[in-house]
């Protein structure tokens, strides 16, 4: 199956594979995938995690299997399937499936937000529902399945541990981020590294108006220093939120950067084009407080 579709940048909207697992539906952005496989025999890893299905060698290059089903509960009755080949994080996975139905375009804004009672801030692993042809498709949170299988593909928080002691709090920073959990963990490494002064928004559309009331009341130039997006969130999304900042004249100054699982070479591509300062992915966390470094300082002069 052809993944290679190319959406206009900033359009706030994002194409969905929707994939059966048993009965089940459920999807993934096709920002993620790299390829489609036929089922192949794989190679077992002693003492791995239970979902962990073992590895293969596509093209000689090492890809690990993770049993979807196993990951989520549903019982594995050892289809052979497909494997969807994922590339995030600057990592390759490939994860077994039962079938794929089909690409949707749709916008972030048809995507419902999981409430507590579905997501918990730390065992979810849905980051949003979307009805397609009158069926209700579950997102997955693929990065959140990773980290719970490897926890040293997360976030590296012990980066900032050198930044300790520092008073950045005259630098304010408004972040976009969408999991509770992640949202958590880059505000706690950047109070580490001594910006104190955040204004946290689950996605692009709440940032987008937390800027807009600034700028009403004439604060903007003392509340918001930096801009952290996240490229996937619900009702407006990473990319969409670069767009309006970056293609407006009393905002386009703001130094922006895209902290995302999502920052491949085509990704980049789009961010560059929409004005982006900087664009990291997500486990680099001691490189985004050196990019915020760099830019307030530069953009202020100092």
């Amino acid at each position: 199956m052809d993944t290679n579709i190319l959406l206009e940048s900033g359009t706030n909207e994002l194409e969905i594979l929707e994939f059966a697992l048993g009965r089940n539906r459920y999807g993934i952005n096709v920002a993620k995938i790299r390829e489609i496989l036929s089922y192949q025999p794989v190679t077992p890893i002693p003492h791995a995690n239970p979902s962990v299905e073992g590895i293969f060698m596509p093209r000689d290059v090492m890809i690990t299997v993770i049993n979807l089903k196993r990951c989520i509960g549903i019982d594995d009755d050892e289809k052979e399937g497909l494997f969807i080949i994922t590339n995030f994080n600057k990592l390759n996975i490939a994860f077994h499936v039962d079938e794929v139905i089909g690409i949707h375009r749709v916008s972030w804004e048809d995507i419902i937000k999981p409430d507590s009672t579905i997501n918990s801030d730390d065992g979810g692993v849905s980051t949003g529902v979307v009805k397609l042809d009158d069926n209700l498709v579950v997102i997955l949170d693929f990065e959140r399945i990773v980290t719970d299988i490897s926890p040293e593909t997360g976030l590296k928080t012990s980066e900032v541990d050198d930044y300790e002691g520092r008073d950045r709090s005259d630098h304010p920073i408004l972040i976009a981020e969408d999991s509770p959990l992640l949202s958590k963990l880059i505000t706690e490494c950047l109070k580490k590294a001594g910006y104190s002064k955040q204004i946290v928004t689950a996605n692009g559309q709440e940032a987008w108006d937390k800027i807009c009331d600034f700028r009403r009341k004439g604060t903007l130039d003392d509340m918001v220093h930096c801009i952290i997006t996240d490229i996937e969130m619900p009702i407006m999304d990473g990319h969409r939120l670069t767009k309006l900042v970056k293609s407006d004249d009393g905002l386009k100054d703001i130094p922006l950067v895209i902290f995302s699982s999502l920052v491949n070479d085509e990704m980049r591509r789009k961010g560059e084009q929409l004005g982006a300062n900087a664009q990291l992915t997500k486990p680099e966390i001691g490189n985004l407080v050196d990019t915020i470094d760099k830019l307030v300082d530069y953009d202020l002069g100092e």
